[in-house]
């Protein structure tokens, strides 16, 4: 049976793959050529040449995170919604919002998420300066929480381990704490509390704010 002709798409799905999973050194155009089947001079024809193809990959990239959607009765519930697909969106493709950063693009590329979160503050009541406050803080919260969660899995091994230092620890009067931190830490548990307090907290020190007036302080 004859297979079907090559599209555009099938290139960058499959040059993304390769780039997600070993990074932007390991996309050759033979490398690539031979994941598909196809002969090199057929990558070039759809993609043009190896930084026409990496340009393509970095729009796409800034495309994807551009699709974010939130979710939730509330507005709080809603900017957290952001926060933990954005999250769960430069998680799942770190390579490619590497290269995103090194093209100069980064700021564009949280752009479409930021106007999610202003649409969202706007609709909490808050305005100005104060609105402006909430979105930056939220995406500065996903970028640390990321960054954080990167760096420990690339770490070296760690002797003692973070279980090995609380697990001797009485922590004062508190021994439940020692025993906690002894314990793996739950990404995801930590990161969904901890924006739903962040947000919280911020819009309502906002409200506040905004029933004082301007010159309450």
């Amino acid at each position: 049976m004859a297979r079907s002709a090559l599209t555009r798409e099938q290139v960058l799905d499959a040059a993304a793959v390769l780039v997600r999973q070993h990074g932007p050194g390991a996309l050759t155009m033979r490398k690539l050529a031979a994941e598909l089947g196809t002969a090199v001079t057929s990558i070039y024809w759809h993609v043009g040449n190896r930084e026409s193809l990496l340009d393509a990959l970095v729009e796409r990239t800034v495309a994807d995170l551009g699709a974010i959607r939130p979710r939730g009765a509330t507005p709080a519930d809603r900017i957290a919604s952001v926060a933990r697909a954005l999250r769960r969106e430069l998680r799942a493709r770190p390579h490619l919002v590497a290269m995103v950063h090194e093209r100069g693009l980064t700021e564009r590329m949280f752009l479409p998420a930021q106007r999610v979160l202003v649409r969202e503050v706007h609709a909490a009541g808050l305005r100005g300066a104060r609105a402006a406050e909430v979105v930056r803080a939220v995406q500065f919260h996903v970028v640390g929480q990321v960054l954080v969660e990167r760096n420990r899995e690339r770490a070296p091994a760690q002797s003692p381990a973070e279980q090995d230092l609380w697990a001797g620890e009485a922590a004062g009067e508190d021994p439940a704490l020692a025993r906690a931190l002894a314990r793996p830490v739950d990404t995801d548990r930590l990161f969904t509390r901890s924006v739903r307090a962040l947000v919280s907290g911020l819009l309502d020190a906002g409200d506040r704010g905004v029933r004082a007036g301007p010159y309450s302080q």
